[in-house]
């Protein structure tokens, strides 16, 4: 029996722009360690507000939220940012990459502040991420110097520099055309079974879900079956 990564009990989201908007209305959500899930659904489902909780880049405004043990929603500032960061990476649909760094500062640039404390080599860890993801002679060049592909395997490569437990994926393949995105799912599978990862991957294209394990529907803040 694989252990709960992720649990979350009744998780409920009210944002308070003049007129209350519930985007989450007390959602359960458990994650066995190991395991990939998909999350599906309408735009203004919830998703993305989800995947920023229990990624804990924002607060709930009610609920429970435990990862690897640690109930989350118990910890503020330093301590909440250090939990992150050894626990979580992220994939984004934008690759937020930065434009005067090459890919191999792209892929250092979350651990660079900590890197006195680090108990590994951080270039020496970037390098064999970018070799990884099939980009050892682009670790020199600069975002616009490759193709959208790349920058999304250069942002893969810099989420797991810290080597996370869990990684969260908000529609990772949305800026690639089908090709370059199965290719993306692809290595994200192979480093799934390399890594040991969990992913919680959130995406409106069936063909990316279906990599996925189990695969859930939000619709109107709500899981439906």
């Amino acid at each position: 029996m694989k252990e709960t990564l992720v649990e979350a009990q009744g998780l409920r989201k009210v944002y308070q722009n003049g007129v209350p908007v519930e985007a989450l209305r007390g959602v359960d959500l458990t994650i066995k360690k190991g395991e990939f899930v998909a999350v599906q659904g309408p735009s203004g489902s919830g998703k993305s507000t989800l995947l920023h909780l229990v990624g804990t880049l924002d607060r709930p405004t009610e609920g429970e939220l435990r990862i690897a043990g640690q109930d989350v929603l118990a910890l503020k500032g330093n301590a909440l940012a250090d939990f992150r960061r050894k626990h979580i990476g992220f994939v984004f649909q934008m690759f937020y990459l930065i434009p005067e760094m090459t890919a191999l500062e792209n892929v250092m640039l979350p651990l660079k502040p900590y890197r006195r404390k680090l108990a590994f080599d951080l270039e020496a860890r970037a390098r064999e991420l970018l070799e990884q993801v099939g980009l050892e002679h682009r670790m020199h060049h600069y975002p616009n110097q490759l193709s959208g592909g790349e920058q999304q395997r250069v942002a893969i490569a810099r989420a797991l520099v810290n080597r996370p437990t869990l990684l969260l994926a908000d529609e990772p393949t949305g800026n690639l055309d089908a090709k370059t995105g199965e290719q993306i799912m692809h290595l994200l599978e192979i480093l799934r079974q390399e890594y040991g990862l969990t992913i919680l991957l959130v995406t409106h294209n069936d063909a990316i879900a279906r990599y996925a394990d189990r695969v859930l529907y939000l619709r109107d803040g709500v899981f439906v079956t």
